[in-house]
Formats: structure tokens, sequence, C-alpha cells
């Protein structure tokens, strides 16, 4: 059964191709919103659910990949191509940015039904990532400054007590903020904080090389 919150976005310039998609997409009790044009579909407030976009390549003003191109840049949901020429630089093109699929006019149902819920299992797997995401930030809001400064350093693999070297403190001090970022991130175990914070972006410095190292390479 479909989620009653997915929505497929159709943007085509042909109002027969639009009904027939749409009588077609209804008829799998999907929801179905069309535009006429990339500029409309633009204008339109979209709400927040599991989405798709069919979209035609050849549209009045700005075509398709540059819809595409445009939504890559502020955020849109999974795309379906369609077109009615088998346009191969345009598909490479569009596939290369994204696209779930690229399909050539007249359309295989199958096919486009299938490519739609490929865009709405990628959607949904989309929005999860950035909810967990939010939800880390909101965990790393809760750390301290000094907390923030620990971090990195423990997930780079360092001792704590060289961590505590750089930072000047004594290593009791540092394990016990090592705690407490354990505890306000709510990490399980090391391997899961060292996760969350390549999650965040959050490097340790680079370590330099051991003196048997630096000095093997040397003497090579």
């Amino acid at each position: 059964m479909n989620c009653p919150t997915e929505v497929v976005y159709l943007v085509d310039d042909d109002p027969r191709v639009r009904q027939a998609i749409t009588e077609l997409l209804e008829s799998f009790h999907l929801k179905v919103i069309n535009f006429d044009s990339a500029a409309s579909y633009l204008a339109h407030v979209r709400a927040d659910s599991v989405a798709c976009l069919v979209l035609d390549l050849q549209l009045p003003q700005m075509n398709g990949l540059d819809l595409q191109k445009q939504l890559g840049q502020e955020g849109g949901p999974p795309i379906v191509f369609i077109s009615g020429h088998a346009d191969v630089p345009s598909s490479v093109r569009a596939m290369k940015a994204g696209a779930i699929e690229f399909l050539t006019k007249p359309l295989d149902l199958e096919a486009l039904y299938t490519a739609i819920r490929s865009a709405f299992d990628k959607d949904r797997e989309e929005r999860r990532r950035k909810a967990d995401l939010a939800e880390l930030k909101s965990r790393w809001a809760l750390l301290s400054p000094r907390e923030r400064d620990v971090l990195p350093l423990v997930v780079s693999g360092l001792l704590n007590k060289q961590s505590a070297g750089i930072l000047g403190i004594t290593e009791v001090t540092l394990q016990i903020h090592r705690g407490q970022i354990m505890r306000k991130m709510a990490a399980t175990s090391f391997a899961e904080l060292v996760r969350m914070a390549g999650a965040l972006g959050i490097a340790g410095p680079k370590q330099q090389p051991r003196k048997s190292e630096t000095s093997g390479r040397a003497a090579g």
C-alpha cells in the first residue's frame, strides 16, 4: 500500500501527456500535482512529504536539465526524466546529476511506476539522513566549548595523555570530558562516537609520523 504522503510532481508542457500520466498514476492511488512549466513548479509551495518529480526534458523557457541544476542547488525531490527524443548526451548529463531514470516517450508505464517507487525510496532515505544529522547537531550543541575542543582529539585516535597535553589539561580531566561527551552525544561505543563525528564533519589534527617511520623513509 502506498504511503498517503507520497506525492508525484509532474512537469510537462503537453496537456495530453499530463492527463495521461496523471490518470495512470492515480489508478495506482498516487497523488499527482502537475505543472505546465518549470516556472509554475518553482512557484508552487511544496508540502513536507515524500515526493518524486517526473520532469519533461524539453520545456519552454527553462528546460528540464536547467531545472534539475537549480533544484540541485536549492534542494528538491528525486527526478525521473521523460523525453520524446532519445537524446544520449542529455540523458547522460541527467543521470550524472542524480536523476533516478531517463525514459523516452511513448512511456513504458511499468518502467515509469518502478522509477517513481525508486525515487520515493531515495527521498525517504535522504529525509532520514537529514533527520539523523539534525539530531546529531542538536546533541553537538549540548557540548561545552571545552568538550568541543576535546572531541576532535579523541576521535582522531590520540591517546588520552596526548590529547590532554595538547589542551594543557590533566589526563583525568580529559577522561571526565570524554565521558561527558559520550553521554551528551548518546554514543554507546567509541566507534559510534567516531561515526557521529564523521557525520558532523569533525576531524582531528593530523598525527605526526612516528620517529621510526620518519627515519625509515629517510634511510630509504
